[in-house]
């Protein structure tokens, strides 16, 4: 019996250990230590996840669960690691609501796995062949049990001491890991919370967090959300002469739409020459003769691309919790094919892959697209893994468009490209420029050769709009939707020494570009207010004559041509609380006091954080206004 209940003990210690040796591991990826300073809570959660196994599992096939969970927290904590490679945030829960998008992306999420990364299974093998020899040897020790049978009643005894005393350390480990998240509840930065949590108890947290979210909502009002959001813009310098009538209002007021999402472009390629060849001289030439905002920063979260879509159409943040499309497809979304619906314009959406990638079949009739267009209506050129070319999704797109142009229809049309998709596989027959030597086979190297066909695609549409009669009747948006350099491929170190421009792994990773032909504006214009993905659903209306106020439309975003400051938001690839404004980027540590700023022409680091605590101050209030309306907003279906 004693035996018995001793190999029992060391068994549960063994794994206790295992399973904290992986927490700890796992801290080296999420936070670039071991941390041996915060072992503690991570040693608590899994002390409360054995004991509570421990009460209910059956004794009979124990030790075959405890490798089912071990080989199961493994894959998790495999998950989440790659996972904070490419996104910079700890993963929730609510990150596996998007498992089911790996398959679709296989090759990006390949390049991103590192050999370190399988030292979460390590011991796999190992005790999966223990658990075989122990198997062989169990017939031999059939017999030496059965003659232990007398003593029964002893193992009864025993078996309850010690589920009283898991029953105990349930209940210390529970309240000690309470206690813990207690002191860390206020830490608005998500990787600060969750380094001092620890990463189970940081996923009990959000649960909790949610929870509590969704009863404070259930007592709120949308009118009363939408007038503290009037009165917090109001607030805010954004012009130094309010009331001033808007410059540009109503130019291409009547005009055709067409938004075209560049996938992974951000601004650094756009004027880059290599050996005298220029990098993308189809968007060069669209700056020299459009409007040009070279500070624009993504604010996608957890749906990436289809943030995008979500953030451009809506001017709403992304919440970062979830994929908007998966959490908010069910509204009624205040959107600008809604807005155009109503004045006789026909909306279109372009996306070659499936339309439940990403959950768009729920995103697109949320937005309002009267017809969206999925992967049967495009013809396979394989590409990519995604399939068709970007010059198969214009032709389509174009197909239809000339159509509408046809019967003198007024269309709003998104194209979103997928060709310029990590990890950059192109095949040779697309290849249009010649690389450097140095670059060719490099991951930077890819990235280039690939925004140069996105870039050579672009063109074959802006020459079919030329040659159809639609370039003068149609204002046409360009935009990336994220980064496409992961620092992990190529360093900021390596783009700057190699391109010989200054890159930042923040500043310049997050900055996309945004180029705008409008009909009516002549020459290029350069626009240096800072941006984001919410500020172009205001500024697209202004050009289109189209007051947001008068159309009850709440924007979380600004007009970038009628502004004279502004402040952007961003999280998900930075902690809440990290912003732009028109000097600085700003990263909070547990808070603002200990967060960190960088100058945005200089990339030089700010000495003194104080002048910009009211910015971080109104953006995080902002942020939590515009996550309050996204949640009342009415569901489709109850119309309310």
């Amino acid at each position: 019996m004693e035996l018995l209940r001793k190999d029992h003990i060391r068994w549960f210690i063994g794994v206790f250990i295992l399973l904290l040796v992986k927490l700890i591991l796992l801290r080296s990826f999420l936070f670039g230590g071991m941390m041996w300073g915060r072992v503690l809570p991570d040693a608590l959660s899994i002390l409360a996840v054995l004991s509570l196994l421990e009460l209910v599992l059956p004794n009979k096939g124990k030790r075959t669960i405890y490798w089912c969970f071990n080989l199961l927290f493994s894959l998790m904590l495999f998950a989440a690691a790659v996972y904070n490679v490419y996104f910079g945030s700890i993963p929730t829960y609510t990150a596996l609501s998007g498992i089911g998008q790996v398959n679709q992306v296989k090759g990006s999420v390949q390049a991103l796995i590192r050999p370190a990364h399988f030292l979460f299974f390590a011991d796999v093998i190992v005790i999966a062949a223990v658990w075989t020899v122990r198997k062989l040897r169990a017939r031999f020790r059939r017999g030496l049990m059965f003659r232990l049978s007398p003593g029964y009643s002893g193992l009864r005894t025993s078996s309850l001491v010690w589920k009283t005393g898991m029953a105990g350390m349930l209940v210390v480990t529970v309240l000690l890991s309470g206690w813990i998240m207690r002191g860390a509840w206020g830490i608005e930065n998500e990787i600060a919370r969750a380094e001092q949590m620890g990463f189970m108890n940081y996923q009990v947290e959000a649960a909790i967090r949610n929870q509590r979210e969704n009863r404070m909502l259930a007592k709120a009002n949308r009118e009363e959300v939408i007038a503290q959001v009037k009165q917090l813009q109001d607030q805010y310098p954004y012009r130094d002469e309010k009331g001033a009538a808007p410059a540009y209002y109503g130019i291409a007021e009547g005009k055709n739409v067409l938004v075209v999402q560049m996938e992974s472009l951000q601004t650094f390629p756009i004027g880059l020459t290599l050996d005298g060849q220029e990098l993308t001289p189809v968007m060069n030439h669209l700056v020299e003769e459009g409007l040009y905002f070279p500070h624009i920063f993504q604010q996608i979260g957890q749906g990436n691309t289809s943030d995008a879509e979500f953030a451009v159409n809506t001017s709403i943040y992304p919440t970062g919790t979830i994929a908007m499309s998966t959490g908010y497809g069910n509204k009624e979304l205040p959107s600008l094919p809604r807005l155009l619906n109503r004045l006789g314009y026909v909306t279109n959406t372009f996306h070659v892959n499936d339309i439940n990638f990403w959950n768009r079949s729920k995103l697109y009739p949320a937005l309002q697209f009267q017809q969206y267009y999925d992967k049967p209506y495009f013809q396979d050129d394989h590409f990519n893994d995604f399939g068709p070319s970007d010059e198969e999704l214009f032709r389509v797109g174009m197909r239809k468009i000339k159509e509408l142009h046809a019967q003198n229809t007024p269309f709003y049309t998104n194209l979103i490209t997928v060709s310029n998709h990590s990890p950059y596989t192109l095949k040779d027959e697309f290849v249009k420029i010649a690389l450097p030597e140095e670059l060719e086979g490099t991951h930077l190297g890819k990235y280039l050769k690939s925004v140069n066909y996105s870039d050579y695609a672009l063109g074959v549409l802006v020459e079919d709009l030329k040659k159809n009669g639609l370039w003068d009747n149609t204002v046409l948006v360009v935009y990336g939707d994220h980064f496409g350099i992961n620092q992990k491929e190529a360093s900021p170190e390596q783009i700057s020494s190699v391109l010989g421009i200054r890159y930042h792994e923040r500043i310049s990773r997050f900055n996309i570009p945004l180029i705008m032909h409008v009909p009516g504006i002549e020459g290029g214009q350069v626009i240096d207010q800072v941006g984001g993905q919410v500020d172009l659903l205001p500024t697209i209306a202004n050009l289109l004559g189209i007051r947001l106020e008068d159309e009850q439309l709440t924007a979380f975003g600004q007009d970038l041509l009628n502004i004279d400051r502004n402040v952007v938001g961003m999280r998900y690839y930075l902690p809440t609380g990290s912003f732009f404004n028109n000097e600085i980027m700003f990263v909070p540590g547990d808070g603002f006091e200990d967060g960190t700023a960088v100058r945005l022409d200089t990339l030089e680091p700010v000495e003194d954080i104080g002048p910009y605590r009211s910015d971080y101050d109104y953006i995080m209030q902002l942020m939590k206004l515009s996550d309050d309306y996204v949640k009342l907003l009415p569901d489709r279906a109850s119309k309310s």
